[in-house]
């Protein structure tokens, strides 16, 4: 029992397998794009060194800068550069965001108006050393919070989380 192929049956099963040659090649690399942010890892749990010793902190916020390294934002990898106003409230180390709630200025502290609070200069938002938002002023929500850690007696910072000493 033979089974020929016919002409027909031949170019019928070329064009199926040459279309669903191009048809996958044109949807892997949506599919690749999809699924590939799921499969990267994630370095939220991540704490970044500082030169802050923690047994030099006090209860007067201070300014520490601090270095994210290799930060990949889509193709670029760069270098960048952060703060934060940290200071000790008893035992415990307590890290804001110097980004004001508002638009985004820069928070400083004590002004020579603005005694004992953050001061946003951009709207005179102003904030309590906690950072919570002064009612009547522009920012519409406490400053972020970095969480910290201590590591052989020097500040590591981590992410950012909403301010849970308000």
């Amino acid at each position: 029992m033979s089974s020929k192929v016919s002409r027909r049956q031949f170019l019928s099963y070329t064009l199926m397998g040459v279309g669903g040659f191009m048809v996958s090649a044109t949807v892997m690399p949506m599919v690749r794009f999809a699924v590939d942010p799921v499969l990267q890892t994630k370095g939220e749990g991540e704490f970044i060194p500082t030169s802050q010793k923690v047994a030099e902190l006090t209860e007067t916020p201070v300014r520490v800068d601090f270095t994210i390294k290799d930060r990949k934002d889509a193709w670029y990898k760069s270098d960048v550069s952060d703060t934060a106003w940290v200071y000790k409230e008893g035992d415990q180390v307590i890290a804001l965001s110097p980004v004001c709630k508002h638009l985004g200025c820069t928070v400083n502290w004590e002004g020579d108006e603005h005694k004992n609070e953050f001061f946003c200069p951009c709207h005179a938002g102003r904030y309590e050393k906690n950072g919570k938002n002064i009612p009547g002023t522009p920012p519409l929500g406490p400053l972020d919070e970095y969480m910290v850690e201590e590591v052989d007696g020097y500040l590591h910072i981590g992410k950012t989380v909403p301010n849970t000493l308000v």
